[in-house]
């Protein structure tokens, strides 16, 4: 890392100096929106106009990308009577705003803002007999106009800051398109800059790697850079994640969706991987920050050293790369009707899921499904009166199916609040917001304590149905009881019975049953968009509400005990080790459950001390990949560490975790979650 990466280092990540340059707004811009009784894409248009035409200009002495928050808040499309209005009518995904979709930068990023101007201004002469149309395109000039009067502004305050690199490169950008590599990342930065006042959070990077490339090919083949120089160029850009992150909304700071794809499979069968993949992961190697969050696409012919490369990015403990299997996720993706085109050209979402860029506006997180409670129920209501595990594992497939049709019921009338300036990076009919669909409109829904279910019925499997050491009914009381007083019990199904993650076909083949009958359920259902139901194997927070507000279970679990995050092992399951915990793991066949969900395996960081190591576990991620595993994660941590930063933070402010589909500095989390990372198990390799 060179000295000019260390000292922006300090200056925004660790001493945050530039926190001092904000102030909060302090508005009626919200009850004025409602006076005037504004129709919301005009409201959307509005507050983002004010926001980039109230957004002090900053720039720093040293820095080659400009564009800094110094509005600290985004105010409110409605006020909170409206939306409760709205909520009598429809329903609100998190928010209510456009999120976690991934844009198409390059409708903006490739032509520049004035030739956008001209294009829409040719719309509204083909629609000037339609009144809301030209109304939406002539907002959508005015952001424009706004986003230049911004970057003139901050032309002039680089001037004056005699950074000279700042001003020439915002004489060109965003007005025209990028001349050279420096203009695109600072095209970008404003583009992504942008979306965030809109408060369209959970913005992905997407595949960074391609629609970059280009750029930066074009300057090192003229000799403007080497792969050092570029190297530091592309850190300074990845600083540029962390300087207001802390302003973007999530359920923990450090979810903030700012997530990147690197490589992955073309549909003629050549692999994307290029010079910029590999140079964006040194970059994050060296900066050792949160963000952007890397991902991964790989497939069976990928080479070991890539792997091994992503293995150094997990012994810093960051929690990613995060791996996504080509060979299963594209057939899958093209299964449920995406096109071979688009499904060669996904990215993951702020997460894990799936999405295609500028072309879905699919919510693939709009609920959970629990496996764990479909077992639980049948557990406290059937068992006692089943005749046979086929008999009993019937009504599990019952409640799957019912939780299914209430989740699915339960998505009806979505409202999402419109966002006119992604709907220029996206594939809408002109004059259409976004937010009223695209070119796909698919729900994901989660699924979350598979190996809960899966371990407590196997335990019932074997116990109540084949050794029949226990009635069902002694079973149920000791659930009732919270095992008070069934201790000896208790033990023997936490510790003793049959676990998934040991590669047991009998226990594995219950999973694959389970996630087999949950793609299944969804089968032929349709959304109100006119969308489908992809069912996923991931689990976001609902792995810590799913989990409190569930009694005991068949596997030991006590009431209210976590559930894994994620699709992975249960929290107090004894697995001989990562190689077994894979093999079962990639058994299900994803291709059905395709909304994601990545394996998770906590590795002790005490194994990286030997650089061999490294080969070691990237050939356990290959061995994944190859056995048709479709998305992992490895984490390194180490208990000991984890519970001395909850007693002592302030020495432990740069601690970094993976908490389910994204990493966060530890100190800064919840204590709940907190408390669930260091419960999960520590492995070797």
């Amino acid at each position: 890392m060179t000295n000019h990466i260390k000292q922006l280092k300090e200056y925004f990540i660790y001493d945050k100096k530039h926190h001092e340059l904000r102030s909060k707004i302090e508005n009626d811009l919200t009850e004025k929106f409602a006076e005037e009784n504004l129709s919301d894409y005009a409201r959307a248009a509005k507050r983002l106009i004010y926001m980039l035409d109230n957004e002090k200009p900053v720039v720093f002495e040293n820095e080659r990308i400009a564009f800094i928050r110094t509005l600290s808040n985004v105010p409110e499309l409605f006020t909170d009577n409206e939306v409760e209005e709205i909520k009598k009518q429809h329903k609100l995904h998190e928010m209510g705003d456009v999120c976690n979709i991934s844009v198409d930068y390059t409708k903006l990023l490739n032509s520049g803002f004035e030739a956008k101007k001209t294009e829409l201004k040719a719309y509204l002469d083909k629609f000037k007999s339609d009144e809301i149309k030209s109304e939406y395109i002539e907002y959508q000039i005015k952001i424009l106009e706004a986003a230049e009067n911004l970057a003139e502004r901050y032309r002039i305050q680089a001037i004056k800051q005699n950074n000279l690199t700042v001003a020439e490169v915002l004489s060109n950008v965003p007005k025209n398109p990028p001349k050279n590599f420096l203009e695109a990342l600072q095209m970008f930065r404003i583009i992504h800059f942008m979306m965030w006042c809109g408060r369209n959070y959970h913005n992905t990077i997407g595949r960074f790697d391609q629609f970059m490339f280009p750029y930066l090919k074009a300057d090192m083949d003229k000799g403007i850079y080497d792969y050092d120089s570029a190297l530091e160029l592309i850190e300074e850009f990845f600083l540029t994640f962390n300087r207001d992150s802390d302003l973007y909304p999530g359920m923990q700071q450090g979810d903030n969706g700012q997530s990147m794809v690197l490589g992955g499979l073309n549909p003629d069968g050549t692999d994307s991987y290029n010079l910029l993949s590999e140079l964006s992961l040194k970059a994050s190697l060296e900066l050792k920050l949160i963000d952007p969050k890397i991902n991964l696409r790989v497939h069976k012919d990928t080479p070991l050293e890539i792997y091994t490369l992503g293995s150094e990015l997990t012994k810093q403990g960051l929690g990613f790369p995060q791996y996504s299997n080509d060979d299963i996720v594209i057939p899958g993706l093209m299964s449920l009707g995406y096109k071979k085109e688009d499904a060669h050209n996904y990215v993951v979402a702020a997460c894990w899921e799936f999405i295609i860029p500028g072309k879905g506006m699919d919510i693939p997180n709009i609920d959970a499904l629990s496996f764990a409670d479909a077992v639980q129920n049948a557990t406290m209501v059937n068992l006692p009166k089943a005749e046979n595990f086929e008999s009993f594992y019937s009504k599990v497939r019952e409640n799957i199916s019912e939780q299914v049709d209430i989740i699915c019921n339960s998505t009806k009338n979505v409202y999402i609040f419109p966002a006119p300036f992604i709907s220029l990076m996206m594939e809408c009919e002109p004059g259409t917001d976004v937010s009223l669909g695209c070119v796909y409109n698919n729900y994901g829904i989660h699924g979350t304590g598979i190996a809960t279910a899966t371990d407590s019925l196997a335990a019932i499997k074997e116990l109540v149905f084949e050794k029949k050491s226990i009635s069902g009914e002694n079973l149920l009381e000791a659930l009732k009881n919270d095992f008070e007083g069934y201790d000896v019990l208790c033990n023997e199904l936490r510790y003793q019975s049959p676990k998934m993650g040991n590669d047991i076909d009998s226990v594995d083949e219950i999973a694959v049953r389970l996630i087999d009958d949950f793609s299944e359920a969804l089968k032929d259902k349709k959304n109100d968009r006119g969308g489908i139901f992809r069912a996923g194997t991931g689990s976001a927070m609902y792995y810590v509400w799913h989990g409190r507000d569930m009694g005991a279970t068949a596997d030991g679990r006590r009431k209210g005990e976590g559930l894994g995050a994620n699709y992975s092992p249960s929290l107090f399951s004894k697995c001989k080790g990562p190689v077994s915990i894979i093999k079962s793991f990639a058994k299900p066949n994803f291709k059905k459950a395709i909304n994601g969900g990545p394996l998770t395996i906590e590795l002790h960081d005490s194994i990286f001390r030997n650089d061999s190591v490294l080969v070691k576990v990237a050939m356990l991620v290959k061995s994944f990949i190859d056995l048709g595993g479709h998305q992992l994660q490895l984490n390194a941590v180490n208990s000991d560490t984890l519970l001395d930063a909850q007693a002592h933070p302030e020495n432990y402010k740069n601690l970094i975790v993976r908490v389910w589909g994204w990493s966060g500095y530890f100190v800064e989390l919840d204590k709940e979650y907190q408390d669930h990372i260091i419960q999960r198990m520590e492995l070797t390799v």
